[in-house]
């Protein structure tokens, strides 16, 4: 019988996807309250734009990691898109918290 190459075996305990996507949000939010905090005023949203680049970066990184081919745009986009709401939601309340002081 012919050699057919390698098979791959199916991983018996695959990592769970939802911690990658965990992982991005909770940077998400860190780096955007981080921006808020330490970033003035008029530099701010410039600075949540190089923020959430990175935030792609190490979304893809972390899905990349993760090492499955299974919903690999379903995951990047799940954990970017949440990560950009997440991001919109605290930058509103550092522009409320703007207008009121």
């Amino acid at each position: 019988m012919g050699d057919n190459g390698g098979m791959s075996d199916p991983a018996l305990a695959p990592r769970n996807a939802f911690v990658g996507v965990l992982i991005v949000w909770a940077v998400a939010v860190v780096a955007s309250i981080g921006v808020g905090v330490f970033v003035s005023s008029e530099w701010r949203v410039p600075w949540l734009i190089v923020a959430f680049g990175g935030i792609v970066l190490l979304s893809f990184a972390t899905q990349l990691w993760y090492g499955r081919t299974q919903g690999f745009i379903l995951r990047v986009g799940g954990s970017t898109i949440g990560a950009l709401l997440l991001m919109g939601v605290i930058s509103i309340g550092f522009g409320l918290a703007a207008l009121v002081t």
